[in-house]
């Protein structure tokens, strides 16, 4: 039973790696297409996947430190990725991101 334990503990080690450097790879990726993106539109894609990756990134960690205090990180990551995915698509859309109707 130690042995099994042993290996199952060697693997998720050793995937959580290979995870780890798989995401890097992309967020280098990304952190390319959001410097020299085509479009804004593109940009602002780039950046939302980039926050995705990031929320990966702290999920991995928190497995291999075997830790939940990361869930909250986790967490705060998407609610700050969501309001600014909101936030840059109406600016795109619009040009500005607060109305001042100054009637």
């Amino acid at each position: 039973m130690e042995q099994t334990l042993e290996v199952t503990q060697s693997l998720i080690q050793v995937s959580a790696i290979i995870s780890i450097i798989g995401v890097s790879l992309s967020v280098m990726i990304l952190l390319y297409r959001v410097i020299k993106g085509p479009t804004n539109p593109d940009r602002a894609v780039a950046l939302d996947i980039f926050g995705v990756n990031i929320m990966g990134l702290a999920g991995i960690i928190a497995i291999l430190l075997v830790s939940t205090q990361f869930n909250d990180v986790i967490l705060l990551i998407g609610i700050l990725l969501f309001i600014g995915t909101v936030a840059l698509a109406k600016f795109i859309e619009k040009g500005v991101i607060i109305e001042r109707d100054m009637d």
